[in-house]
């Protein structure tokens, strides 16, 4: 079985989507997302026009030559607070300021001020919508919930593992939704767990499995843990999260009941005697740069894969970019999947 590719979640937005972008490529920064927009005030009009770019998006990656493509979160402002506006228990309408990323970020946050719970089915939709472009299996993006207590302000439990675990109880019931409907790939992000691995360790590992939950055999649950995105393109001093964390965290993650961790590997290698310690797990390796407006050459990715198959089956080994690709405008997008495909096929010839 040759490598498969991947793309990890956020895509470059296709001109006229209704949704703000959360990075602004055109001036190089990070917007202001932190609005307060009632779930459902969109427009038919506005549904219908993120329904299109979606499936666009979605037959891109295809063509590009994506096994696993993602929606590309065209409907999300953030990552985050799409998913959170459709849980009780969250107040967009007064932010608290909080530090995060080790200082690296601040920013206004929503406030946890009664107990969270799921809301009606959302994700379902998104994810039909996505499918309906392609005959390959969509994969569907959530936020974990180390990640999620982390980027906002507790006004209710008192406690991080409280407020975490009602979290990752309201995230099963979407997870097990979408699973319901037929999608078979899923994937929790928690790229907290790189800055914060004793967490991870004590608990964060345990409410992941409780994320998955419930979920029949088929489904593959996929773990993405990446070391945080720069303020800027290009920047080079950003206090990104240890990669030495996925060596901390390795045998944790093997001996849970997760069938794919997904690690960066672009922006900073990593010792890649560290798949070795997947004995059992997909690793879905970064090897695309997604803050970087340098195209990886299809002999450098091709080489990278060709020393991690030293080290792990090739049937184990999926090729993505570090993270999402929000940062990046559509051609730089999609230059670098290009690259990366290619040197997967090169792979199996």
């Amino acid at each position: 079985m040759r490598v498969r590719t991947t793309t990890i979640g956020a895509y470059s937005k296709p001109a006229g989507v209704p949704v703000p972008a959360g990075f602004d490529v055109d001036r190089g920064r990070w917007c202001s997302t932190v609005t307060h927009e009632p779930v459902g005030g969109r427009t038919v009009e506005a549904d219908a026009a993120i329904d299109q770019a979606v499936r666009e998006v979605v037959r891109e990656q295809v063509d590009i030559g994506i096994d696993v493509p993602t929606d590309g979160e065209l409907r999300r402002e953030h990552y985050l607070w799409y998913h959170l506006r459709h849980l009780a228990g969250f107040d967009f309408t007064r932010l608290a300021p909080k530090v995060m990323r080790d200082g690296g970020w601040v920013d206004s946050v929503p406030v946890v001020r009664a107990p969270i719970s799921a809301g009606q089915p959302f994700l379902v939709r998104d994810w039909q919508v996505a499918q309906s472009a392609t005959d390959r299996p969509v994969k569907m993006t959530v936020p974990g919930p180390l990640t999620v207590v982390a980027s906002t302000a507790d006004g209710f439990y008192g406690d991080e593992r409280a407020l975490a675990t009602a979290v990752a109880d309201a995230l099963n019931v979407e997870i097990l939704r979408l699973a319901a409907a037929g999608c078979r790939h899923i994937q929790v992000d928690e790229p907290v767990f790189a800055r914060q691995p004793a967490e991870a360790l004590a608990y964060g590992i345990e409410l992941l499995e409780r994320c998955f939950h419930g979920l029949p055999d088929g489904v593959d649950r996929t773990v993405h843990i990446c070391c945080g995105y720069p303020s800027t393109l290009d920047e080079v001093d950003y206090p990104k999260a240890d990669p030495g964390s996925y060596l901390l965290l390795a045998d944790a993650l093997d001996a849970a009941a997760f069938d794919a961790v997904s690690i960066e590997d672009a922006h900073r290698h990593v010792d890649l005697g560290l798949l070795e310690r997947f004995a059992s797990t997909t690793v879905v390796l970064g090897v695309l740069d997604i803050a970087s407006t340098r195209v990886e050459r299809v002999e450098e990715i091709r080489g990278r894969l060709v020393e991690a198959l030293e080290h792990i089956d090739g049937e184990r080994l999926v090729a993505g970019p570090d993270c999402g690709l929000v940062m990046l405008g559509h051609t730089l997008a999609v230059a670098k999947l290009s690259a990366m495909v290619a040197a997967v096929h090169g792979l199996s010839g």
